[in-house]
């Protein structure tokens, strides 16, 4: 981490955009300045459908930021949905010209550099790299080779691409905000060292994170980040398919599911009676069982994991997968989600217990692990968003070197 460094991430979901400012403080741990969200519908099953609306959100989400925090907002870095992302492993041996010499962080730098040449397939662009492990001449192991005495170390890194007409439509939607992309990372790369606990990072883990429109799929071998995609379905699904079958409001709906959410009709302990406020057919109030409006809840739950079970297992790692860990505002609050979907998955799930998970408000975990994620990267120069100061005696600082090359060279 760089210390001072201040950080922009902004979460563009289904019905909202989000954004965290922190900074890097003297204990390498990132200091929340603020949060703030804007309403915006221009997102709908993962896909950017009205770029204006995205773009105003932004605009006024970072306004808000500007006023709480202070500071001018010149650039941020995103979240990108796995559906627009591919994952591509490489790997690189540099020779040292001083086998005597200890590993330097420009040997690293220039390894990182190499990894990153491959031949990018039609309709993708590098986004980032993420160095995961570094094999020295002896065979052993380290996520950080620098000061350690070899002739010649591999990095074994992902090379991660997007999707070019995804990106495209993004930077035309920030420059429309008046603002810079300083980075573009998955959504489940970004969450993973906020959700998974300590004994989750060393394992094989998916990571399914279900939101209000979408679930985001992330699985992981160990330390390498090896598949993601996204399911255009999430909670807002579940809220609408209460509506429409019990012929209700979505904002009825929406309060049903919460107050009786249960993933699973066969953990029923009594059947109440409830009574329908909004029903739109013949008589005002309709009355029905609680077992009515769960069943609902289960179907679309289990259409949700069936989903991510087809997906996995057409890509060939289901087999990989030891644990699945739950998170997003459309699951978490829907009690025995976690056995649903190991009964539909046929793998054991949980929801996450991540450390800092509780720590964080919900509608802000997604912008919140992508500032984290950026502060802990290694080798980089700088992390800093550009942010201009604002101060009576009109003091302007300017991040120097800002993140358009990560590492050193």
């Amino acid at each position: 981490m760089a210390i001072g460094d201040i950080i922009v991430g902004i979460d563009i979901g289904t019905s909202k955009v989000s954004a965290v400012v922190g900074e890097v403080n003297n204990f390498n741990q990132v200091e929340i300045i603020c949060t703030t969200s804007t309403k915006c519908s221009g997102i709908k099953k993962g896909k950017i459908i009205n770029e204006d609306e995205i773009a105003l959100s932004i605009d006024k989400t970072i306004q808000n930021a500007e006023d709480e925090a202070n500071i001018k907002i010149n650039s941020a870095y995103v979240t990108i949905p796995g559906k627009y992302v591919t994952i591509v492993q490489n790997s690189v041996t540099k020779e040292l010209k001083d086998k005597y010499a200890a590993i330097s962080v420009r040997d690293v730098g220039q390894s990182i550099m190499q990894v990153r040449d491959i031949e990018v397939p039609e309709g993708k662009t590098i986004i980032d790299i993420v160095p995961y492990e570094f094999v020295l001449k002896d065979g052993s192991k380290t996520s950080d080779p620098v000061g350690k005495l070899s002739s010649e170390f591999t990095l074994n890194a992902q090379i991660i691409l997007a999707n070019k007409e995804y990106t495209r439509q993004l930077s035309a939607i920030f420059k429309k905000a008046g603002l810079e992309i300083d980075g573009m990372v998955p959504n489940a790369l970004a969450e993973r060292n906020l959700i998974l606990d300590v004994n989750e990072l060393h394992d094989n883990i998916m990571l399914l994170d279900i939101g209000a429109g979408n679930t985001d799929i992330g699985v992981f071998e160990g330390e390498a980040f090896i598949y993601t995609n996204t399911i255009p379905l999430g909670g807002d699904n579940i809220t609408s398919d209460i509506a429409l079958v019990l012929n209700i409001s979505e904002e009825e709906a929406d309060k049903l599911k919460r107050q009786y959410g249960l993933a699973l009709k066969s953990f029923i302990d009594n059947d109440n009676d409830i009574i329908l406020n909004t029903y739109k057919g013949d008589g005002k109030n309709k009355i029905i069982k609680s077992s009515e409006l769960i069943e609902i809840i289960e179907a679309r739950i289990e259409e949700i994991f069936s989903l991510v079970n087809k997906d996995i297992t057409n890509q060939g790692i289901k087999p990989k997968i030891n644990n699945v860990v739950l998170t997003g505002q459309g699951i978490t609050n829907i009690n025995k989600s976690d056995v649903a979907g190991k009964i539909t998955l046929n793998i054991p799930v949980k929801i996450s217990t991540g450390r800092l998970v509780s720590t964080i408000k919900p509608s802000f975990r997604s912008a919140y692990s992508l500032v984290r994620y950026i502060a802990a990267r290694p080798f980089a120069k700088t992390v800093s968003s550009n942010i201009d100061v604002k101060s009576d005696t009109n003091f302007f600082m300017t991040i120097m070197g800002r993140i358009k090359e990560f590492f050193y060279t």
